[in-house]
């Protein structure tokens, strides 16, 4: 009998997909032997991404998780200290609050957006109020490819004081309200981890419009070194640059953002053509301020009216060699963050138990996406 997986070639949930001119900037970060952390293809990828995004001032690091670590103690963040965060997203985004020995405020989504809702912050705000304390940070996460609703954030955030942070992952080349994911924030980071739209195999982005905040965390990822000939430091700070090797990948994958983004919202189209009018299937929506670049296609499904669970298909989907997760798994669920103040919860815990996170590699093809489907139908009552 021959073995599946030697018949079907495996279909990735969402893998790297290179445009060709990647290769030429790295060769030119090793003819010039700019194999250090610093270089011209650094300087380069940042003043890219700063035009890209329309974000003055880019910081590139190690990770997404790194830049967040570095923009919240340049925001003050300390011991004690809470910061309110999307309960619905990945640890990387909310880790960094630990790091600093702050405490997260888990904050359910919005139903309409699937990100931060803006009711429940102020209900969480208020609440903090009334004991004596007043969040350091808000950190919504746009959530799969869509933005988040800032301007929503900031008109309740703004008055107290409270700074937006947003974290923009999973969006880059997502667009709110006619600008990039993330710009309206206070700052905004990114990641450019192998499943990510583009990829520097890893790696991340601090963008932001203030200088300060900029130049506070270029010096904090750079081992807080102070302009001596001798090495000369007043405060510890993190080895969380990004490599010059890495960023010359960067550049090239900016080039073809915006085919991605076309290409990862043809997928979802069809997906949504081929399974929405399945019984008890749907999926994630659009948000009317903005455009998502669905970076992950993202269906919920009702197991009683379906005929099967989301694990059920998953575990279909596996044995023919295909690849799917379940959507993130609550931050307020997670056994990390015992404890912590959570504010609604319900919405999140739904999306994750009916959620599944479908293939949606840029590089798959037509034919790898009908069976896919094919493969999803079957286990229809």
């Amino acid at each position: 009998m021959t073995d599946k997986t030697q018949v079907n070639e495996r279909i990735f949930l969402s893998p790297p997909h290179m445009g060709g001119t990647e290769i030429d900037y790295v060769m030119q970060a090793f003819k010039s032997n700019y194999i250090a952390p610093t270089g011209p293809q650094l300087a380069q990828f940042e003043q890219a991404f700063s035009k890209l995004t329309g974000m003055k001032h880019c910081v590139a690091v190690a990770s997404g998780t790194a830049a967040m670590h570095l923009v919240l103690r340049t925001l003050g963040v300390k011991a004690g200290d809470y910061v309110l965060a999307s309960t619905l997203t990945f640890i990387g985004s909310v880790s960094p609050i630990t790091f600093l020995d702050a405490k997260p405020v888990f904050i359910d989504c919005d139903v309409k957006t699937w990100t931060m809702d803006p009711n429940l912050v102020a209900e969480a705000i208020k609440q903090l109020k009334a004991k004596g304390h007043l969040p350091a940070v808000v950190v919504p996460t746009d959530l799969y490819g869509q933005s988040s609703d800032v301007d929503a954030l900031r008109a309740i955030c703004d008055p107290e004081g409270i700074p937006v942070v947003v974290d923009s992952a999973e969006a880059l080349g997502a667009t709110y309200c006619g600008e990039s994911a993330g710009k309206r924030g206070r700052a905004a980071i990114f990641s450019f981890n192998g499943n990510k739209i583009i990829t520097t195999s890893g790696g991340g982005m601090l963008a932001t419009d203030d200088e300060q905040i900029a130049s506070r965390c270029k010096h904090l990822s750079t081992q807080a070194r102070e302009p001596f000939l001798h090495y000369e430091h007043e405060e510890v700070g993190y080895n969380y640059r990004m490599s010059n090797v890495l960023a010359g990948i960067g550049i090239g994958q900016l080039e073809v953002l915006a085919e991605r983004v076309n290409r990862k919202r043809a997928i979802f189209d069809a997906y949504v053509e081929e399974l929405g009018g399945l019984h008890g299937v749907s999926f994630m929506p659009e948000a009317d301020y903005g455009r998502s670049t669905r970076w992950l296609t993202v269906a919920l499904v009702d197991s009683d009216k379906f005929g099967a669970t989301p694990n059920e298909i998953i575990a279909a989907l596996d044995a023919e060699n295909i690849e799917s997760r379940p959507v993130w798994k609550p931050m307020h669920m997670q056994p990390a963050f015992a404890g912590c103040m959570t504010a609604g919860g319900a919405v999140s815990e739904r999306f994750f138990r009916d959620g599944i996170c479908l293939p949606s590699g840029t590089l798959m093809s037509d034919e790898q996406q009908a069976r896919v489907c094919s493969i999803f139908r079957k286990m229809a009552k």
